[in-house]
């Protein structure tokens, strides 16, 4: 029995691409080794720059402000990966999502959010499509009011467990007050602890490689709290930087019942050759509180460690997506 099958446990591609949706996308739908795909500004900077697959398509909007640019290309992306993902979703509409993000200068900003995204959902039209809203207090109530709409929401720059219990609240009350079957996910960043943090707990003898797997179970258990299947956690921020850690580390330990991992592309291939294809030994709360103890104890404030990866996430955001509009306008 499979993963999927046996603990509702599924794998999301954290790219997309023109070329790759057309290729490599569809056979990893078909042989079942994925189940969805998320996107997010940097992603698209990454792809819409480099790939030659978007030249002729920017070439043609230029008379357009960028942002408008912008929108039409990754529209037509958006659009593709539902349709391609239709039939997953209409198997089992728990997955077969694809995810796009509001623009990242609206995260304090909870009225533009719901405007923005109420609009790109009727835009883009798609049974299939979530909208992705960054955990800021604005966002919050943005996910509240969006799935109260009626529209699949992915709370996105999830550190710390208080933003899990947020997002978790909002979008259980959304969900209820809409009356629809409507799906949400919320993505618990993972790798980015180990790489703030691996040398300061090195230099201190703990161990390393474990303070984001430990912080995004403790946020799985909230998230877990309201009882809602149709709210899952969503393991993001899951590829391995340099050769410490086996390539799909940040997978193998979080193959955990009713939730979601979305991964690069290179680290599912990895998984997919080497890894691991059973559940993950999952520490429950007082467990990961004893730990999140023993850190507080050798000077390690994790709310610090919360409070900077949030600011460097949505900056990270705003920077690709503030370089993706100077780079497509000619």
């Amino acid at each position: 029995m499979s993963l999927k099958e046996n603990i509702n446990f599924s794998l999301w591609c954290d790219f997309i691409e023109r070329d790759f949706l057309e290729g490599e996308f569809g056979e990893l739908l078909n042989d079942n080794t994925i189940y969805g795909a998320t996107s997010n500004p940097a992603i698209f900077e990454q792809s819409i720059t480099t790939s030659p697959a978007y030249k002729s398509q920017i070439n043609m909007l230029q008379a357009n402000e960028a942002k408008k640019i912008y929108e039409e290309v990754a529209i037509t992306d958006i659009k593709r990966a539902a349709d391609i993902m239709k039939p997953v979703y209409d198997k089992n509409n728990n997955d077969g999502f694809i995810s796009i993000e509001v623009d990242p200068a609206l995260c304090d900003d909870m009225m533009g959010t719901i405007e923005e995204g109420a609009r790109l959902n009727a835009q883009i039209n798609k049974e299939n499509l979530m909208i992705k809203i960054p955990a800021t207090q604005a966002g919050y109530g943005a996910m509240r009011e969006l799935t109260s709409m009626g529209i699949h929401v992915n709370a996105t720059l999830i550190f710390s467990p208080q933003q899990a219990l947020e997002c978790a609240k909002a979008l259980n009350e959304g969900i209820k007050k809409s009356g629809k079957d409507i799906k949400a996910v919320i993505s618990v960043f993972v790798s980015r602890f180990d790489r703030m943090c691996d040398e300061t707990l090195a230099s201190k003898k703990l161990e390393t490689g474990k303070l984001g797997i430990i912080n995004a179970i403790k946020c799985y258990h909230e998230i877990n709290r309201f009882q809602n299947k149709n709210i899952r956690t969503l393991f993001a921020s899951t590829g391995v930087k340099g050769d410490n850690l086996p390539a799909s580390y940040y997978i193998d330990n979080l193959i955990c019942p009713n939730s979601v991992n979305t991964a690069p592309l290179t680290t599912i291939q990895a998984w997919k050759q080497n890894g691991s294809n059973t559940q993950s030994t999952i520490l429950n709360e007082e467990e990961c509180n004893k730990y999140f103890l023993a850190l507080s104890k050798n000077g390690i404030i994790l709310d610090n460690i919360y409070k900077d990866l949030l600011n460097d996430g949505l900056s990270a955001f705003k920077d690709s997506f503030k370089g993706l509009l100077l780079r497509i306008k000619n």
